[in-house]
């Protein structure tokens, strides 16, 4: 056996014991970018979808602990180590999630933070965003989708801005999961290189023909809400917005 085979055989383990098999997850890649709601069941009830992040230390000056885990995983030499960043003595990064909505009557809005736009979860969009974490606490901001009015729903597009802080994609490891009412929470992670960008559609959740779609997007913009309508043909007219201060 030689060396790299040895590192494989290491990496594979790392990732079986972090991964999909053993947390019951659907990773969406580029390689696999879409999963159908409707044939996994899970059409019905609140799906919650929650955005987190975390900061790399190579980027804030922290301290690099690699021990015995680089006997275990060699590959890991090469990636920024990871910590929680929910404090501003850390870093100052305002990570927002919102989402774009079209009806099926052809009402159109967005549900984010800025201008106080938080929806609503029994009447329409049947979209609302819980709450606006500032520092990335491990809860995260959450946004509730209700599926039991799938019918009603044509299209959404759920994104991640960064508010009015410097552009920091590339400093960050943001993660949107998906929770279903039913079968296994899907995992989307931002993990392309953006260092100016502003703005990320992570993913689209669309009504075809009866059967609901997420489709993976990550696609980083240098603009804002504005950008990303334009991008996907939303058609809504934009203004300067401001989120409350606490």
């Amino acid at each position: 056996m030689t060396i790299w085979d040895g590192l494989r055989r290491d990496r594979a383990a790392d990732q079986f014991a972090s991964g999909n098999a053993a947390s019951n997850a659907i990773e969406l890649t580029k390689r696999n970018p879409s999963v159908s709601l409707t044939k996994q069941g899970a059409t019905t009830g609140n799906l919650r979808v929650n955005l987190s992040w975390r900061m790399r230390t190579s980027d804030i000056g922290g301290k690099r602990r690699r021990g015995d885990s680089l006997l275990r995983s060699p590959f890991k030499f090469f990636q920024p180590e990871l910590v929680q960043a929910h404090t501003q003595g850390v870093v100052n990064v305002d990570l927002d999630l919102g989402c774009l909505y079209e009806l099926v009557d052809g009402t159109k809005g967005v549900v984010q933070p800025l201008g106080g736009f938080f929806g609503s979860l029994n009447a329409p969009p049947y979209v609302k965003l819980s709450g606006d974490d500032r520092f990335g606490a491990p809860s995260g901001e959450t946004i509730y989708v209700n599926l039991d009015h799938r019918e009603e729903i044509k299209r959404l597009l759920v994104f991640v801005y960064i508010y009015d802080q410097t552009p920091a994609f590339d400093r960050t490891h943001a993660v949107v999961t998906l929770f279903p009412g039913n079968g296994p929470r899907i995992e989307i992670e931002l993990d392309e290189r953006a260092p100016q960008a502003r703005s990320c559609a992570v993913f689209t959740l669309e009504n075809v023909k009866g059967d609901l779609i997420v489709r993976r997007e990550v696609k980083f913009v240098y603009g804002f809400q504005a950008e990303l309508d334009r991008l996907y043909g939303w058609g809504l007219q934009w203004g300067r917005g401001y989120k409350t201060r606490t």
